[in-house]
């Protein structure tokens, strides 16, 4: 019978094999801090391109685009300028053949021989238009180094790639700031994504130190009172439940978490605003409401000088529209606060625009659906739902954001 104290020898020796397996199976990450970066907001923030729509990146000759190229499809990619322009014109034929999304062409075809020929051609063409979209998202890099726990119209989590925007099949900021910020930082990186549609900060993410909120005289008369109080601020409060829910658990939302080496709260973005375009209060309110949540965030992180990014709302395309806009503008000021001088940042969103894709879209998106569905895929909301467009603002967003860290 062996003794105990042999038993402790072996079970040591097993622990001391399990960690050295582990120190070699991941050695970049040994003894380096997890950086954790939290990103909330609206439905933008969600996230509504497509993730087959990146391949627009093909579309352009931009040098910074050609290096996003790089950054979001593998090496071994089932995509090219050459198999996205192909996929343009078997959409036009497509389009042509059909008319679009009604299929009205089909539907106006009334012998039955005819309209059965014409179904036989579109088939094979249908078929390889859904497969160039899935050789699109198959070439999509899914990271090592970079996992995400998302809130974003489901709860899902796992290594970033595809996936975790406003549903399975969709991208948000999320995907190219990861990636991003991975080429700038060293170490295992968390994402904590928390994002609902159609909120504002002055009633559902409402910062508490702003003070309760005041329900107008219409709002009192009308029958959801009750449910409007009860209801500010709770987006905040799901927001830090989601996030510390994670931080109690990070080895299982990271494999590479060293609790050892620990984890850092190292910035957060803020992408949000639509909503809070539409009541005189509301806009009027942003700055003071913008400045609290930066604080309060902060304070609830016991981070003081957290490094902050606000995305600035630019769905209006136009600079002029842009500097227009009360929201924009509220969110601008918050960012030159002088309390915040070095670690808070307003970027643009409005000079991420895919001009290419709002050219197909105001041609007509219905008659020409499969040459819209290759380049974006909402409409007319979300950026047109374009997947270069995403990529830019994430990258854009994970620059700035090294900025601040670098300080």
């Amino acid at each position: 019978m062996r003794s105990p104290q042999f038993k402790i020898t072996v079970s040591r020796c097993a622990l001391a094999m399990i960690a050295l397996a582990m120190a070699f199976a991941n050695p970049a990450f040994a003894d380096k801090k997890l950086k954790i970066f939290i990103l909330a907001g609206q439905s933008n923030m969600q996230g509504h391109a497509n993730a087959h729509t990146m391949a627009t990146l093909f579309n352009s000759d931009d040098p910074r685009d050609k290096q996003l190229i790089e950054l979001v499809f593998k090496k071994d990619r089932k995509i090219s300028k050459k198999i996205f322009d192909e996929q343009v014109a078997r959409g036009r034929v497509i389009d042509e053949l059909t008319g679009g999304i009604s299929r009205k062409k089909i539907k106006e075809t009334t012998d039955p021989t005819a309209k059965a020929a014409l179904e036989a051609k579109v088939k094979p063409l249908l078929e390889a238009h859904e497969a160039y979209k899935a050789g699109v998202v198959e070439s999509a890099v899914v990271s090592n180094r970079v996992y995400i726990s998302a809130i974003s119209g489901g709860k899902t989590r796992g290594k970033l790639g595809p996936g975790y925007g406003a549903n399975t099949k969709k991208i948000g900021p999320e995907y190219a700031f990861g990636l991003s910020m991975a080429q700038k930082i060293d170490g295992p990186i968390l994402l904590i994504k928390s994002a609902w549609g159609g909120k504002s900060i002055n009633h559902n993410f409402r910062p508490p130190s702003v003070g309760p909120y005041v329900l107008s005289e219409k709002e009192k008369a009308g029958k959801n009172a009750d449910k409007l109080r009860e209801n500010a601020g709770l987006n905040w409060r799901m927001m830090n439940e989601h996030v510390h829910k994670v931080l109690a658990d990070l080895k299982s939302h990271h494999p590479a978490y060293d609790a050892s080496a620990g984890h850092e709260i190292a910035g957060f973005v803020w992408f949000q605003g639509f909503n809070d375009q539409f009541s005189e209060e509301y806009r009027n309110n942003y700055k003071t409401n913008m400045i609290a949540f930066i604080k309060d965030v902060r304070k609830e992180y016991k981070a003081p000088n957290m490094p902050f990014v606000i995305g600035v709302i630019g769905t209006a395309i136009v600079k002029e529209k842009v500097d227009a806009n009360a929201v924009a503008q509220g969110q601008r000021a918050a960012a030159k606060a002088p309390e915040f001088k070095g670690n808070v940042v307003a970027v643009e969103s409005y000079t991420e625009h895919d001009l290419k894709v709002y050219e197909v879209y105001k041609s007509g998106w219905a008659p020409n659906y499969h040459v819209w569905d290759t380049h974006g895929s909402d409409r007319p909301y979300h950026y047109l739902g374009s997947g270069t467009f995403f990529v830019r603002l994430g990258d854009s967003f994970a620059t700035a954001m090294a900025k601040m860290m670098a300080k």
